[in-house]
C-alpha cells in the first residue's frame, strides 16, 4: 500500500501530535507500506490560507492508494481537497481542533469556520480519542471513521518499569519533586499550574521541560514565579532529549499538565508509565486515561485551587503518593503500545483502499 501523509514541516517528535505520526508512519513503513511524506511550509495562519494554491497541484500529482493528512494543517487544505479529482480516499488524522483553543473570539469564530470547510472535504477520519470524535461530530458528521488511541511506550526500550520497591524509596524522598512537559504556550497552562502550587507551604518543587514556542509566554511565566517568590522551587529546562526526560521523570513523584485542553495527553501517559499519578485537564481527552484520585487527578484548568488542593496532602502523605503512582503505573501497563496503534489504523486504512 502506497500512502502519502501531509503535514506541517519535517517528521519529527516536537509534540505528542507530531509524536503520533511519527510512529503511525514508522509502524506503516514496518508493515511493509511506502510513506511518502507531503511537507508544507510552517508559518502564520494567514500565510497558510496562501498554500491552498500551491498545495492543490502538488496533491493532484500524487500517486498514491490513500491520502493521509494531519487535521493540523488545515490552513493549507480547506480549499483543497474539492479541487483534487481522485478516486484516493483522503482520511485525516485528528489530534485536536484548534477551534477547541482559547483565542479571541473573532479570529476564533473565524479558524472554526475554515476548520469545519476542511473537516467536511475528506472521506475519513483516525481520531487519537472519543473526546476528539465527538468535538469532529459536533461540526460535521463523519462517515467512517476510526479511534486509535496514542501509546506512551517509547522509552521502553532502555528504560525498566520502576519495581513497587523502587516507587517506595523514591516517594520517602523529599521535597515532592512535580514535573511538567509540553510546549512553552498559553494552551500548557503553566501559569495556572504554578499558581496552584505556590498556595502550597509544604516542601516541593517543580521542573518545566518543554521547548519556549513562545517567547513572549515564556518571559511572562519567569515573572510569574518572581512575583510569586518561588523562583527558587520553579527550574525551566527546555526541551531535554529522551535519555534526559527519562531521568527527570524516573526521579519525579508527580506529573502535572492542566491544560486549557488535549485532545488526549501522551505526555502524561508516558509519565504513568515512570508509576507518576497524573493531574490533568477535565477539558477534552485526558480523562478517558486518568480515574479522578486512583491514579491522578482531573482538574478544572481555571482554578488553581484544586491543584492546591489535590497537590498540598501529597507532601506530607506519602503512602498516599505510593498508591497512586501504583495505580499510574498499572495504567500504563494495561494501555496499548505504539505497534498496536499503528496497527489498528492501518487496517483501516486497508478497508478503504479495498
Amino acid at each position: 500500500m502506497h500512502v502519502g501523509f501531509v503535514i506541517y514541516g519535517p517528521l519529527d517528535t516536537r509534540s505528542g501530535g507530531y509524536r503520533y505520526d511519527f510512529e503511525l508512519v514508522r509502524g506503516l513503513r514496518a508493515a511493509g507500506d511506502d510513506v511518502t511524506i507531503i511537507s508544507l511550509p510552517e508559518r502564520p495562519y494567514l500565510h497558510r490560507l496562501r498554500d491552498n494554491v500551491g498545495t492543490t497541484k502538488r496533491l493532484r500529482e500524487l500517486d498514491v492508494d490513500v491520502l493521509l493528512q494531519d487535521e493540523l494543517c488545515h490552513p493549507s487544505l480547506a480549499f483543497v481537497n474539492s479541487r483534487v479529482e481522485s478516486d484516493v480516499p483522503i482520511v485525516s488524522v485528528v489530534h485536536h481542533l484548534i477551534a477547541m483553543e482559547q483565542q479571541h473570539p473573532w479570529r476564533q469564530r473565524i479558524r472554526k469556520e475554515i476548520e469545519t470547510r476542511y473537516l467536511r472535504s475528506v472521506d475519513a477520519f483516525v481520531f487519537n480519542s472519543e473526546t476528539t470524535k465527538a468535538t469532529v461530530e459536533a461540526r460535521t458528521s463523519p462517515t467512517r471513521s476510526v479511534t486509535a488511541l496514542p501509546a506512551g511506550n517509547r522509552f521502553s526500550d532502555y528504560c525498566e518499569l520502576l519495581s513497587e520497591s523502587d516507587i517506595q524509596a523514591r516517594a520517602a524522598e523529599s521535597p515532592l519533586r512535580i514535573v511538567t512537559v509540553g510546549n512553552l504556550e498559553p494552551r500548557k497552562n503553566v501559569h495556572g499550574l504554578v499558581r496552584g502550587l505556590a498556595r502550597i507551604p509544604g516542601d516541593w518543587e517543580l521542573t518545566v521541560v518543554g521547548a519556549p514556542v513562545n517567547t513572549r509566554y515564556q518571559q511572562f511565566l519567569r515573572t510569574l514565579v518572581a512575583e510569586l517568590g518561588v523562583s527558587d522551587r520553579v527550574t525551566f529546562t527546555g526541551r531535554l532529549s529522551d535519555s534526559d526526560l527519562a531521568e527527570t521523570l524516573t526521579r519525579s513523584h508527580l506529573f502535572a499538565q492542566p491544560s486549557q485542553y488535549e485532545g488526549f495527553g501522551i505526555a502524561a501517559l508516558e509519565a504513568m508509565g515512570f508509576g507518576l499519578p497524573a493531574l490533568v485537564s477535565t477539558n477534552g481527552g485526558a480523562q478517558e486515561l486518568v480515574t479522578h484520585r486512583v491514579d491522578g487527578f482531573l482538574v478544572d484548568p481555571a482554578d488553581p485551587s484544586e491543584i492546591t488542593d489535590f497537590v498540598a496532602p501529597l507532601c506530607q502523605n506519602r503512602a498516599r503518593l505510593v498508591a497512586l503512582s501504583l495505580a499510574a503505573r498499572d495504567r500504563f501497563l494495561e494501555h496499548n503500545s505504539w505497534d498496536e496503534t499503528a496497527n489498528v489504523v492501518r487496517e483501516f486504512l486497508c478497508e478503504l483502499v479495498e
